[in-house]
């Protein structure tokens, strides 16, 4: 059974981190696009951070370019989200995607992250 599990989410202060994790089960992470989404309370779910298969390239919004960082360990099949200097506007619901294709489209139920002092 394919499954996302993610992990990592709470309460921090402005100027915070915390690490976001995505383990992964059923479906090797090396072989998927895997990515981080955020939907914040009446906004659209919106593209955080993605990493590619081959070659590990990577991709940010620009509103975290420079705070955030996506990596994945294929040896642990895990895709982790190290997020610095948070901000109020951080906070959402985070979610992990795995991308192979249209038919192969697969969502963890997400993680929670709450930015405030």
């Amino acid at each position: 059974q394919l499954q996302l599990v993610e992990s990592g989410g709470g309460l921090v202060q402005p100027g915070g981190s915390l690490r976001l994790s995505c383990a992964a089960s059923g479906f090797a992470v090396s072989r998927y696009v895997m990515s981080w989404y955020r939907q914040a309370p009446g906004k659209e779910r919106e593209l955080v951070a993605a990493i590619t298969r081959a070659g590990g390239n990577t991709n940010y919004a620009d509103s975290v370019k420079g705070r955030f960082t996506i990596s994945r360990d294929n040896a642990k099949n895990t895709v982790y989200l190290q997020m610095s200097s948070l901000k109020p506007e951080d906070t959402a619901m985070y979610y992990c995607n795995a991308y192979l294709t249209t038919m192969n489209n697969y969502w963890g139920q997400g993680t929670q992250v709450t930015v405030s002092s």
